[in-house]
């Protein structure tokens, strides 16, 4: 048996739904908010009655996106959502419980898949799979613990 599998016998996960439908809420209503002041102040008006960014101003709302998902994960183990609700994303990896950049980045990177049809998939998964994870963190090798469960 390698240390992963060792590492993995030891947790046991809980859904958690509500906490992490909470979580994803209060991180995205963040950037949400950010996106739409953003376009407001620095969009074009459009024939739609909105506004439109082009080029290079597309890059700030995906920068603050990145920074308040992965870098909030990096630099204090947890998205601010997480942080509230007393969450945090973990290696399942056996050797470093803490993400790397790299788990950070795929776990976000499907938050859109998780969160299709009001987050429908993702709480499927989370309810349906062995160790509570979205699509997201299975691609990552991550879970989510309580904090109190680390």
């Amino acid at each position: 048996m390698n240390n992963k599998s060792k590492y993995l016998e030891n947790i046991k996960t809980k859904p958690n739904i509500g906490k992490r439908i909470l979580a994803g809420f209060i991180d995205y209503l963040f950037i949400g908010i950010f996106y739409f002041a953003y376009i407001y102040a620095f969009g074009e008006p459009n024939n739609d009655g909105g506004y439109t960014i082009y080029g290079i101003m597309t890059l700030p709302p995906l920068i603050f996106w990145g920074i308040f998902t992965i870098g909030f994960e990096q630099w204090f183990g947890a998205s601010l959502g997480n942080q509230i609700v007393g969450l945090r994303p973990f290696s399942i990896n056996g050797i470093n419980r803490e993400l790397t950049f790299g788990q950070s980045l795929k776990r976000h990177l499907l938050d859109l898949v998780d969160m299709f049809f009001f987050g429908l998939i993702g709480i499927i998964l989370i309810q349906k799979t062995e160790r509570n994870q979205r699509i997201g963190d299975i691609w990552a090798e991550t879970i989510v613990l309580k904090n109190e469960e680390k």
